[in-house]
């Protein structure tokens, strides 16, 4: 009898706890949108097409400037790096050492 009542109380405790949960989500959740600060954001869609849409010879995934210059560099470097280590480890599988 003792444990019917102790998983009743147990089950109620946990169901009002997760309404509680979500009522306080739910405010909080209303009021941070609510209250927020709108600031002006200038709309850089139009612009951002005009320049990748130029044709200027710079292939379009270079066209961002140094950022996407570097970010390419370190793709094709981690790449090369990869590609290296495994066909190091092929190898190192292919052609086990021998036992003395």
């Amino acid at each position: 009898m003792n444990r019917h009542i102790f998983v009743s109380f147990f089950s109620t405790t946990w169901s009002n706890t997760v309404v509680i949960t979500r009522h306080a989500l739910q405010q909080v959740a209303r009021r941070t949108v609510s209250t927020s600060a709108r600031r002006p954001v200038e709309n850089k869609v139009p612009q951002n097409q005009k320049l990748f849409q130029e044709d200027n010879g710079i292939p379009v995934h270079l066209k961002g400037g140094t950022s996407d210059a570097l970010l390419y560099r370190a793709t094709m470097a981690l790449t090369v790096v990869g590609v290296g280590y495994v066909v190091y480890e092929l190898v190192k599988a292919a052609f086990p050492q021998k036992k003395n």
